[in-house]
């Protein structure tokens, strides 16, 4: 069983700590080379990735320690180029774990495809025929996928939304409600908007033209929950009380201003981002789901929402959709992914969005602790003093010294840096 909270873990060296992760999950020697970066991703495999291949690009994998994720541990694989986002995730963790950890849950793995009509003369009508034949539809989407119906997943219902009126003329829209099970879904739905397109066209009278799936998975959501005591958010100077509502009245202004609501957002996916990233999933797509989820009453406005119960805890929930796969895609053919799937030890792909999702959570809990204590700034410009030594000539173990005597000095910058290296 994964021990996530690793005593004095930031404190090792990366080769020691790959090797800490090694032993709490089980992986092999031949896993920790992989994840360790060095030549793991030969050029003619990326050649066969994507096109126009000139080389790679590498950015820093970590890993968040101490999540607790109903009842079970998990050590969190984070590719991310950002300083203070695993840091801050791994201890926004330490404290959720005290009172419990996170609980989740997930909905299925249902995505839609969208199969765009034009030319339709009354969208009503052609509404009725196509819903008409649903049954007959639904099973000619699940003819060419057997092993999806096998698993339990294939297409589940057809939903039929209209536009009386478009910059084109009227439109007639059909949904098709896939369960894709443990894949990310992208080809399975576009597939079979594909295969019903020209029977959706001669049903609806018109002529087809988009057969897409939509990155708004809202039926495929997930929520995170996470309560905090008073008494583990006190700090040396601060009550914890004064914490929580500090945290409470910061994401109010999230929730009513929107300007404010996309700063807020990005930090939750700072936090979400790195594990889609280092599984191999589509990070674009998570992206894209969770801002336009955040929009859907017409004001975008904050994916969390944090309040104080009657018990006197800080309570945070999450609600986002979350489009994750474990087969198919860079998850199998990125040996890194592949690793850091094995690291996570999921089960599901709906695992796989629940552990992403409180991720994201206790991300947005550290960046809204921050801004309630010492600022944003502080514990952010510590962890970034090491780039800035970097940047002002230092090597080896300069590095660490001149960060730790710019961050004494109040002045983590490059001149300081500098004077600091001579």
């Amino acid at each position: 069983m994964v021990k996530s909270d690793i005593s004095g873990f930031r404190n090792l060296s990366p080769d020691a700590r790959r090797g800490a992760v090694v032993d709490a999950t089980g992986l092999t020697q031949g896993d920790g080379a992989v994840l360790s970066g060095r030549d793991i991703l030969p050029l003619e495999l990326a050649n066969g990735m994507i096109e126009n291949v000139i080389g790679k690009f590498e950015i820093p994998m970590g890993v968040a320690t101490n999540f607790c994720v109903n009842g079970k541990d998990y050590l969190i694989p984070m590719a991310v180029e950002e300083p203070s986002v695993v840091a801050a995730a791994s201890y926004m963790a330490k404290l959720a774990r005290v009172d419990g950890g996170f609980t989740a849950d997930a909905d299925d793995p249902i995505m839609r495809a969208q199969i765009q009509v034009l030319g339709v003369t009354d969208v009503e009508a052609a509404r009725d025929a196509i819903l008409a034949e649903k049954q007959s539809l639904m099973a000619l989407a699940n003819s060419k996928d057997t092993v999806l119906i096998g698993l339990g997943g294939g297409c589940k219902d057809i939903e039929v939304h209209v536009f009386e009126t478009s910059p084109v003329g009227p439109m007639v829209v059909a949904h098709l409600l896939v369960d894709v099970r443990d894949a990310m879904g992208a080809n399975t739905v576009n597939t079979m908007a594909e295969l019903l397109a020209p029977r959706v066209a001669d049903l609806a009278g018109g002529q087809s033209r988009l057969r897409i799936l939509s990155n708004l998975a809202d039926r495929r959501l997930v929520r995170a929950q996470v309560a905090v005591s008073f008494e583990t958010l006190s700090t040396e100077t601060l009550d914890g009380a004064e914490v929580a509502q500090g945290i409470v009245e910061a994401c109010a202004l999230a929730l009513i201003d929107p300007y404010r609501a996309a700063t807020h957002n990005k930090g939750i996916m700072n936090g979400i981002d790195p594990v889609v990233l280092a599984t191999g999933n589509d990070w674009r797509a998570i992206e894209a789901g969770a801002h336009a989820f955040a929009a859907q009453s017409g004001r975008y406005t904050s994916l969390t929402k944090w309040e104080i119960d009657a018990e006197n805890q800080l309570v945070g929930t999450i609600e986002l959709p979350m489009a994750l796969g474990l087969v198919g895609g860079a998850t199998k053919t990125h040996p890194a992914a592949q690793v850091a799937l094995k690291m996570l030890n999921v089960d599901s792909a709906s695992e796989l969005a629940i552990v992403v999702a409180c991720v994201g959570l206790a991300q947005n809990m550290a960046a809204l602790r921050a801004l309630a204590t010492e600022g944003i700034q502080k514990g952010h410009m510590a962890l970034h003093a090491r780039n800035i030594a970097i940047v002002a000539g230092a090597e080896g173990g300069d590095i660490e010294r001149v960060a730790r005597e710019i961050v004494a000095l109040g002045d983590v910058s490059v001149d300081a840096a500098k004077r600091v290296l001579v």
